[in-house]
């Protein structure tokens, strides 16, 4: 009987340790262009839709960023794939885009993976107004989590 009841709390403390950590939280992004300079870094709050949709917030550039002066959009998508050392991983997209009324807007679009050790790694590309492009890779590490709590 004590060995059933103590597999049984065995159990039950693995299930409920067990809730792999989400995307949600506030995130610190670092662009770097292809020769290794810093492009961008950003700052900004992610939270987990319905399905793959993510709610962007609170976004805002660290430094002045020329190519995105005015009213930024931003959306993002993150498509679960798996859980790895208690994170949930899969492809994450994120779009940044100006609002400019002269028709020509500037694009900011990062491709990653979550990756297992939390954080989401990729590349990225500027489009939009010919002075603005470029590419390169990007980091993003999650500053504050907000997970919800486990059993």
């Amino acid at each position: 009987m004590k060995r059933a009841v103590l597999a049984l709390a065995v159990l039950m403390l693995i299930s409920c340790g067990s809730n792999p950590k989400t995307i949600n939280g506030t995130w610190q992004a670092a662009l770097a262009n292809t020769d290794g300079s810093v492009a961008y870094t950003f700052l900004t709050s992610l939270t987990q839709g319905t399905g793959s949709a993510v709610s962007v917030s609170n976004f805002g550039f660290n430094s002045p960023a020329s190519c995105f002066t005015s009213s930024l959009g931003e959306t993002a998508v993150f498509s679960v794939s798996g859980n790895s050392n208690g994170y949930q991983t899969g492809s994450f997209q994120m779009t940044i885009t100006t609002a400019f009324p002269e028709g020509v807007n500037n694009v900011l679009t990062l491709n990653g993976t979550r990756n297992s050790d939390g954080g989401i790694s990729g590349n990225w590309t500027v489009t939009g107004l010919t002075r603005c492009p470029g590419n390169g890779t990007f980091t993003m590490h999650v500053l504050i989590p907000v997970d919800p709590p486990a059993h």
